[in-house]
C-alpha cells in the first residue's frame, strides 16, 4: 500500500496523570493494546507518576493536555485569581469559563502566563513534546489559542488537535445522547474551522479528523468495529479516557482482540503525532 493509500491512525488517551487508575489503563492500553500517545495534565493528581510511566515507554506519544477549567493550575492562586479558587481550581462549569475568557479581557494575561506555566513544568520533564490538546478541548477557544498560535515556535509545538468529529457519520456509527452530539458537533465544528486556516498559516499539523468527541466517553468495542472499517485513506486521530474504573469500558476497548484484528486486516498504521504528520 503506498503512502497515499495509508490509513494512519493516532489514538490517544486524555487526562494522564488525572489518577493513578488511569496512568495504569493507559500504560496497559500502550503495551498490550493499541493506544499511540497520551496526553499529561502537568499539575493533576498524579502526574509524577505519568511522568515515570512516560519514560519508561518511550514509543508513547505524550503531549500536553493544557487545563483551563475543570482542573488545578500550576500557578498559585494569588498571580492568577481570575482563574482559580483560593485552593487553586479552575470552575467545574466549561460554559461559565467559556464566557468568561471571551467576554473578560482582562483575564487573557493570566490565560497567557497560567498556559506558559503548563508548557514550562511539561518542559521540565525532558520528555519530547508530541502535540497539545486541552482539557475538554478549551485549547481551540479563541482566548486560549491564540496564546498557543503566538508562542508555538518557542514553545517547541508541531502539532494541534483540532477537534472536528464527522456529525453525520456518528449518527450513524453510534445511538443516544442527540442533544449533546448535535451541540458538540455545532460549537467544535465551528470552532476548527476558525483554528483550521491559522494552523496552516504557522505551519502547524493537525489530523484530518478526531473521533470520540462526540462518543462523550463512549469509546467502545462496538463503536470501534463500526469506525475502523470507515476510514479512509488519510491521517486520523480517534482519542479515549482509559481508566480502570470509571471508563473501564474504553480501555477494553482499547485493548479488544477484535478491534486488533480489523486494524491488521484493514492494514491500518498506528502512530503518534510526531510519525504521521
Amino acid at each position: 500500500m503506498s503512502q497515499g493509500q495509508t490509513v494512519r491512525l493516532i489514538v490517544n488517551a486524555d487526562d494522564f496523570g488525572i489518577s493513578e487508575s488511569a496512568n495504569r489503563a493507559i500504560e496497559r492500553a500502550h503495551r498490550e493494546g493499541i493506544l499511540t500517545s497520551a496526553s499529561l495534565m502537568v499539575a493533576g493528581d498524579a502526574a509524577d507518576s505519568a511522568v515515570r510511566i512516560a519514560r519508561r515507554n518511550p514509543g508513547l506519544g505524550v503531549g500536553l493536555h493544557s487545563v483551563l477549567v475543570c482542573g488545578r493550575s500550576v500557578l498559585p492562586p494569588p498571580e492568577i485569581p481570575g482563574l482559580v479558587d483560593g485552593q487553586g481550581r479552575f470552575t467545574d462549569r466549561p460554559v461559565v469559563a467559556g464566557l468568561r475568557y471571551f467576554f473578560l479581557p482582562g483575564l487573557r494575561e493570566q490565560v497567557r502566563r497560567e498556559l506558559l506555566a503548563q508548557f514550562e513544568r511539561f518542559r521540565a520533564t525532558g520528555l519530547p513534546l508530541d502535540h497539545v490538546n486541552g482539557h475538554l478541548n478549551f485549547h481551540l477557544h479563541p482566548g486560549v489559542f491564540g496564546v498557543l498560535l503566538d508562542r508555538a515556535q518557542d514553545l517547541g509545538i508541531r502539532s494541534v488537535r483540532l477537534t472536528r468529529d464527522p456529525l453525520i457519520q456518528n449518527l450513524r456509527l453510534a445511538s443516544g445522547e442527540h442533544l449533546y452530539r448535535w451541540s458538540h458537533a455545532a460549537v467544535f465544528g465551528a470552532l476548527s474551522r476558525r483554528c483550521e486556516p491559522l494552523l496552516a498559516s504557522r505551519g502547524l499539523r493537525h489530523a484530518g479528523a478526531t473521533y470520540g468527541l462526540l462518543q462523550n466517553s463512549r469509546v467502545t468495542e462496538d463503536y470501534l468495529l463500526r469506525l475502523l472499517p470507515e476510514l479512509q485513506p488519510g491521517t486520523w486521530e480517534l482519542y479515549c479516557h482509559a481508566d480502570e474504573d470509571a471508563h473501564r469500558h474504553e480501555l477494553e476497548a482499547l485493548l479488544s482482540p477484535r478491534v486488533r484484528q480489523v486494524i491488521e486486516a484493514r492494514g491500518i498504521q498506528l502512530c503518534r503525532y510526531s510519525d504521521c504528520l
